[in-house]
């Protein structure tokens, strides 16, 4: 298998996820940072314009959304499981919640908390991506006791969870642990009034330490022109695949822009469908800088739209 790829920062929480979920394999990784916001320069000729963080890249194969990469490592590294005990399906649910309605309730915090503390352009921008063009920083703020009150009761959930000697969400660490951790890391991180709060969940503290002891992997950097040449060197070793039951009568060669299902005002990523399933869309792109790619999104959480 060629060698694993990661473009990333080290403060992005999305990528704590997966870092996570590495660490759970016992996965080595090389590590390319990008920029925190746009413009990616050595990024978006892999991703065909896709923007978002964190990305993999596995030879001229490039995996977008952390949903995508997670179920692909798992899927060429089945042991350790992400599952243990059984629990098959029910941690994607999980992530669903603690991506989104829970994720957005600690950016809100983040960047409501101390909003005159933040860079304006990564303020617009984030602002932008997780709450819509006509976001309000002002009212962010104003509503951080109700935010608050969210997030309280939903890290009960997680700590009730934890509070009869259970060492991780199911038997073992799996991904349901990575998926809730990205979330408390996050928080402690960027909120000054984070350890306070959290002090109020002691199974939830011991369970992160657990968790962050869990580490990354082995990891070693790469830089991003490296990448680029890897790319360009290989072919993507992806097998076209069709779905006779997709609702919308998508199939291989067809062209379509993807983009998240979301109004946040990401560049559509255009190609020719080259995989289509229940859980993933592909398409094939081609840049300059890499030559031909494929390109792996997540089925949810994402359009697909024929042009």
């Amino acid at each position: 298998m060629s060698e694993i790829i990661l473009h990333h920062y080290p403060q992005s929480p999305v990528t704590e996820k997966v870092r996570i979920g590495f660490g759970i394999k016992g996965l080595s990784w090389r590590s390319v940072q990008i920029p925190r916001i746009p413009p990616k320069p050595d990024l978006m000729p892999l991703t065909g314009g896709y923007r978002r963080t964190p990305v993999m890249q596995i030879g001229a194969d490039i995996y977008c959304d952390s949903q995508c990469i997670l179920r692909e490592i798992d899927r060429r590294n089945p042991e350790p499981t992400f599952f243990p005990g059984g629990g098959y399906g029910l941690p994607w649910a999980l992530g669903s919640w603690t991506d989104n309605t829970l994720f957005e309730l600690v950016v809100a915090v983040v960047l409501g908390a101390n909003p005159d503390a933040l860079p304006p352009d990564f303020a617009a921008d984030r602002g932008r991506l997780y709450f819509g063009p006509d976001w309000d920083l002002k009212k962010v703020h104003d509503d951080l006791p109700h935010t608050l009150a969210q997030i309280r009761a939903q890290f009960g959930w997680l700590n009730d969870r934890l509070s009869h000697g259970r060492d991780f969400i199911l038997s073992a660490p799996g991904l349901p642990d990575a998926f809730a951790y990205h979330v408390v890391w996050f928080l402690r991180g960027r909120w000054d009034g984070a350890d306070e709060f959290l002090s109020e969940f002691p199974a939830l503290e011991a369970w992160e330490a657990r968790v962050k002891a869990i580490g990354h992997g082995a990891v070693s950097d790469m830089e991003s022109g490296e990448a680029l040449e890897i790319a360009h060197r290989a072919e993507p070793e992806t097998p076209e695949q069709g779905d006779p039951r997709d609702p919308q009568n998508l199939v291989p060669g067809m062209r379509v822009t993807v983009v998240p299902d979301s109004d946040s005002g990401d560049p559509e990523v255009t190609g020719n469908l080259h995989v289509v399933s229940r859980d993933v869309i592909a398409i094939l792109h081609e840049s300059e800088a890499t030559g031909p790619v494929c390109i792996h999104f997540p089925r949810t959480g994402y359009r697909v739209t024929p042009t």
